[in-house]
């Protein structure tokens, strides 16, 4: 099974070609639910800033959130008309039928950009094709995502002075169609000084001007932006709610969902990465190395780790952030309870054993040592090695507690 991030419109084109709506959010319903109430209720205020971080969904939702501002707006300002048999309904709103595709005249967008050729001073509508492309194939990505689609390589993307003066020009514009006008800018942090520039149009906008701004590192965004707006936190998405959608959306059977959704650590971009490899038995190989350590069986150690060696850094560190992930779970149901647990039925048995195996502190311990191999291998340890001693350590720490039934 694979799931590419760039895979993930497949099954989800029909819903993204035609704007994001709230339907096509992954979880976060508590939040969707606050953000309708603040239309629903008048209560928009004119400079929002969602802050969550990579693959929480902060860019989707605040593109749900555009297009329900623009659809409740519209809906209520169209004319009334008598059909053919005599029933009065709402004229179409032919604004809404031009929102499909991100082209709605009176939702503008910013966010980084690189200059085409040297001596430019690129702007946002320089790339506005590509930009309504990744938001339709990719919504859930991030800022190195969007800089790869449009060829940035390793040049570093910024919100630039030339962009603050379009944003000036466009928001000074009567509105076209809507109630109102929508800067909607992603990575605000990318501003830098130059966001001084917008200081009195986001604290004295014009009338039924909306800043929507979307950020991962609220710490980023200068102070004087900050406090111009109303910021909403954004969570990670929830586990079941991750593995719902990985069951619906890429295909993925409900133990496989389960296990990369808890691995994600609600990041959705980084679940479609782990989907690449979901038809991985990280369970089945985790109990194989354990036997092998209980049992003090040296050649199946050895074997064992010369295996591992063969997976790719990639994997082998999604490996070992699936034993943290066991490792976490077995604490808390030692601790709280199952009614705590966010992990599969299958999982639930296999940290009852591993309980079984180890107490708090020896957990603590291996949990010490895998956060340590996870560090090696991200600076290219080599994997045979790093695993026969990483076998050794954990044998020296379990080995007074052995039980006799295999896990």
């Amino acid at each position: 099974m694979r799931c590419l991030i760039s895979d993930v419109t497949k099954d989800l084109n029909p819903v993204y070609l035609r704007n994001m709506q709230f339907r096509d959010i992954i979880g976060q319903s508590a939040l969707i639910d606050k953000l309708k109430e603040l239309v629903d209720q008048n209560r928009i205020p004119h400079s929002l800033l969602l802050c969550g971080k990579e693959g929480s969904g902060a860019l989707p939702l605040a593109l749900a959130f555009v297009s329900y501002v623009i659809e409740q707006t519209e809906q209520s300002n169209a004319p009334a008309s008598v059909s053919l048999f005599g029933e009065t309904t709402a004229a179409p709103s032919e604004g809404l039928f031009k929102a499909d595709r991100y082209l709605h005249p009176d939702i503008h967008f910013s966010y980084p950009v690189i200059p085409k050729k040297t001596g430019d001073k690129p702007v946002a509508g320089d790339y506005i094709t590509e930009w309504r492309n990744f938001l339709n194939q990719t919504p859930y990505g991030n800022l190195y995502d969007w800089l790869q689609s449009i060829g940035a390589e390793n040049k570093q993307g910024n919100i630039s002075a030339a962009e603050c003066a379009e944003i000036l020009r466009k928001l000074q514009l009567k509105s076209f169609e809507s109630e109102y006008k929508i800067l909607l800018m992603w990575m605000p942090e990318y501003l830098g000084n130059e966001g001084n520039k917008l200081l009195k149009l986001i604290e004295e906008p014009p009338p039924n001007t909306l800043f929507i701004l979307v950020t991962e590192q609220d710490d980023q965004v200068l102070p004087t932006i900050l406090s111009r707006c109303q910021m909403i936190q954004v969570p990670p998405i929830d586990t079941n709610d991750m593995a719902q959608a990985l069951t619906s959306r890429c295909g993925l059977a409900s133990e496989q969902a389960y296990q990369v959704a808890a691995l994600s650590e609600g990041n959705y971009r980084l679940a479609l990465q782990l989907v690449q490899h979901a038809e991985s038995d990280w369970q089945g190989v985790l109990r194989d190395w354990l036997n092998a350590l209980i049992k003090a069986d040296t050649v199946a150690q050895v074997k064992w780790s010369e295996e591992m060696s063969q997976y790719g850094r990639e994997k082998q560190k999604q490996f070992l952030r699936y034993f943290e992930h066991l490792i976490e779970q077995s604490v808390r149901l030692a601790t709280m309870g199952e009614a705590y647990l966010t992990a599969s039925s299958a999982e639930k048995d296999f940290c009852a054993r591993l309980n079984k195996l180890c107490d708090a502190i020896q957990l603590e311990a291996v949990a010490a040592e895998i956060n340590k191999a996870a560090y090696y291998i991200e600076r290219n340890a080599n994997p045979k090695m790093l695993f026969t001693a990483l076998s050794i350590k954990l044998f020296h720490i379990i080995r007074n507690r052995v039980v006799p039934e295999v896990i």
